[in-house]
């Protein structure tokens, strides 16, 4: 699976201009299902992300936590990032594990961050949806479960 994390001080994610989800402060999180991956890879990645320290200390360090922080969580399903721009202009995607497939490990992803004592909102899988953030930092981190 793939992550983008964006810190945030808020974000929220609409669908036909309604809200669907929001969070803040805490963490943005733009997730893809490659083909190949289980529930193994979702836990992997939701563990990685609950104990990546990104958030300020008390000295204004990265050293917390989001489950630290006590922050919360806004989930995003993006397919485009299995986008494959080797070649040509227009990027593949068939790297991407299936639609059933992708919202299964969506979900999973999702629950295994509650798991991890993280607030969690989503948005809505396969929807054309509306994302508004503010970025805090700003702090942008890509991940990836192999």
């Amino acid at each position: 699976m793939r992550a983008l994390l964006q810190r945030i001080s808020h974000a929220k994610v609409s669908v036909d201009e309604v809200v669907v989800g929001q969070s803040g402060p805490g963490l943005l999180i733009f997730v893809c299902a490659m083909q190949g991956d289980d529930e193994q890879q979702a836990a992997k990645l939701a563990a990685k992300v609950s104990k990546l320290r990104i958030f300020k200390d008390d000295a204004g360090k990265m050293n917390r936590s989001i489950v630290d922080s006590g922050g919360s969580a806004l989930v995003v399903s993006q397919f485009t990032l299995a986008a494959n721009t080797a070649s040509g202009n227009r990027p593949g995607f068939s790297e991407a594990a299936a639609p059933e497939t992708g919202k299964h490990l969506y979900d999973v992803f999702a629950q295994y961050l509650v798991s991890h004592g993280i607030a969690v909102e989503k948005g809505q899988f396969g929807a054309d949806m509306a994302v508004e953030l503010l970025n805090d930092g700003p702090v942008t981190i890509w991940m990836d479960s192999q």
